[in-house]
């Protein structure tokens, strides 16, 4: 728009002389009202053509107090209660200045004259200045597209931000919508304040773009909540902070920050007790397969820390291995520099599947591999019972491949990461680690130089899949928190107490163990779900606190989950040289039977018969099956 561009063109200074002409412009208006109203407009003409010269001195006097106070300066769009004060402290300093020039002058008006002249003279400047605004606003916003927006929580936050959008270029409130019932229904601001449930309809019937959340001491949660339900309604939707947290006194980071696993273990953690014997892996070469996964990263760490000779990190992800390797490498340069030494741990990255024969052969042969640390497994539970083939191949015929040709490539030590879930499984995950560990069971009995060992353990608190991260998410989210089964426990662990654990086994191993570590009491989950929430700031919305931040949702046990989990298989344990991890002799196949199951899944892989497979598992590991009772309780498998 034409007059838009000049008004934008327009320099400071010519918009404060323009601002301060009007303020002069007031004057005789204001003394032309207050005579007409003093002498019933009969002789108001008379009466300022005889007050002229007087009303010369008042003008000049007023633009000179009008500049001393800085009454130009003040931008329209910034005339709030500080601008109106100056105003009436102006307009009052105008007031005694026309009495004092009146009595000089002779003109014998009573005091009320001049009373009354200072409060038309406030009422016009003030309204002046209104008005031009409104003008300004009605240009610039003809000249721009606005956005409608419906203002969530009619409190102090949301009057104040209706008030400053009122004057926004582009921005247009509507109204509120507020759960308070006692403001329902009342006009704020000119703005009409409606229900929640009505919020579809208004956006609907008033075309509303955005909604904008002004309710900062709602908890996250439930903030979190609302702008999902406006989300829904394909509005466009912002949360606004509150004064505490933009002034730095309340940090929302304090409430998002990571919540440290190891605090929930019940125990003691056994980091310290866990060191490995750098004896075992200073100066060789160390294979860890699924070098990039949770256990396998850190495997790959403390091994590093040992000094290995080479670390070959064995990997079926592209984008896994190559974050694994970056980071090492960086360690590996770091910690040679810390520590003076010559030689920096070769770091060999190899992309491939345990499956592969010839990629196995190639790497053991060519690397000169001296320990495996066979940490390559599929382990999500659902996942691997919807796709019972790829699970058994990769952890059962990959540990057989793996395994196998270690044998033949004179590796000294061969460790099997396995997990609790291979004690009497009820799904075809568990199964699959127990008929790993039946294979490296066999090749222990017969294996003339390698040592075979298996390090079983339960959850490892953090890693992926795992319940914390899932629990931080869905506390970051707003919740629900979903909770399989409230009777479900779990032993935990640290990622650290099981690196530690599978090193310190390494050295142990003499063929054939199942090494357990002490995890004390299994932790309800419950009962960590709970904790969750409340280290996370918030609380538990239950029956007995119904205004409570987050739910807690109970989804039924998934297909093959068991309510509580083993660690052994038989009875009681032996001990080692260390009190905490426990050695295990458990029963095994023979070599014709092991020979048998793993002929029988090789078939059952090739053929894609899924039933095959399932009816192999139940032949050959014990106690899996869908009628397996899990103590007094039947699991669904």
């Amino acid at each position: 728009m034409k007059i838009l561009n000049i008004v934008k063109a327009m320099p400071r200074r010519q918009k404060q002389v323009i601002m301060l002409g009007i303020d002069l412009l007031m004057v005789p208006a204001a003394l032309f009202l207050t005579l007409g109203l003093q002498q019933q407009g009969a002789t108001a003409t008379g009466e300022l053509a005889r007050a002229a010269p007087m009303l010369g001195l008042l003008m000049v006097l007023g633009m000179a107090l009008s500049l001393l106070m800085g009454i130009p300066k003040i931008q329209l769009k910034a005339y709030d209660l500080s601008g109106i004060g100056r105003t009436a402290v102006f307009a009052m300093a105008m007031a005694f200045a026309a009495g004092g020039l009146g009595a000089a002058a002779g003109l014998g008006y009573a005091s009320g004259v001049y009373i009354v002249f200072g409060l038309v003279f406030f009422l016009l400047s003030a309204a002046s200045r209104m008005i031009l605004l409104q003008i300004l606003w009605a240009i610039y916003r003809g000249d721009r597209p606005r956005r409608r927006v419906l203002i969530y929580g009619a409190g102090t936050t949301g009057v104040q931000l209706a008030s400053a959008l009122r004057t926004h270029e582009t921005i247009e409130p509507v109204a509120f919508t507020d759960d308070n019932a006692g403001l329902q229904g009342m006009t704020i601001l000119g703005l009409p304040v409606y229900k929640p449930a009505r919020v579809p309809e208004i956006v609907r019937k008033r075309r509303i773009d955005r909604v904008l959340l002004a309710m900062p001491s709602l908890s996250l949660p439930k903030q979190t909540q609302i702008l999902r339900e406006m989300e829904k309604l394909g509005v466009e939707v912002q949360a606004l902070p509150s004064f505490a947290q933009l002034i730095g006194e309340e940090e929302l980071i304090d409430k998002l920050s990571p919540i440290m696993p190891g605090h929930f273990l019940g125990r003691e953690k056994l980091d310290d007790q866990m060191q490995a014997s750098e004896t075992h892996y200073a100066g060789r070469t160390v294979l860890v397969s699924g070098a990039g996964g949770s256990i396998g990263s850190e495997l790959c760490r403390q091994v590093l820390a040992c000094g290995p000779k080479r670390l070959v990190l064995y990997e079926l992800s592209e984008l896994a291995l190559y974050q694994i390797e970056m980071e090492l490498q960086l360690l590996a340069q770091e910690a040679a520099a810390v520590s003076g030494a010559g030689t920096v741990p070769e770091i060999v990255p190899v992309l491939g599947s345990v499956t592969d024969a010839r990629l196995v052969r190639k790497t053991l042969g060519e690397q000169a591999v001296d320990v495996v640390l066979h940490a390559a497994a599929y382990k999500h539970v659902p996942m691997v019972e919807a796709n019972p083939l790829a699970g058994l191949a990769n952890n059962v015929l990959g540990t057989a491949t793996l395994a196998r040709e270690a044998q033949e490539a004179g590796v000294e030590r061969f460790v099997l990461i396995s997990s609790d879930k291979a004690v009497r499984p009820t799904n075809v995950m568990g199964a699959s680690k127990r008929l790993a560990e039946l294979v490296v069971q066999d090749l222990a009995a017969r294996a003339k130089g390698t040592v075979f060992a298996m390090v079983r353990f339960g959850n490892v608190l953090g890693s992926s899949g795992s319940v914390i991260p899932l629990f931080q998410e869905q506390i970051a989210r707003g919740g629900p928190v979903t909770l399989t089964d409230p009777r479900v426990t779990r032993y935990f662990m640290t990622v650290q107490e099981a690196v530690g654990l599978v090193l310190q086994a390494g050295g142990f191993a003499r063929g054939g163990e199942v090494f357990v570590l002490d995890m004390g009491e299994p932790v309800l989950i419950a009962k960590l779900a709970r904790q969750m929430i409340e280290a996370s700031g918030y609380t538990v919305r239950d029956a007995r606190n119904p205004d409570g931040d987050i739910e807690i949702r109970v989804t039924g046990l998934r297909p093959g989950e068991k309510l509580h989990e083993e660690l052994i298989i038989g009875e009681g344990f032996l001990t080692t040289a260390h009190e905490k991890i426990f050695a295990a002799r458990e029963a095994r196949l023979s070599e014709i039977e092991v020979a048998s199951a793993l002929r029988g899944l090789r078939a059952a892989v090739a053929g894609a018969d899924d039933d095959a497979a399932r009816a192999l598992v139940a032949r050959w590991v014990e106690g899996y099956g869908p009628d397996h009772k899990d103590g007094d309780e039947a699991s669904t498998s």
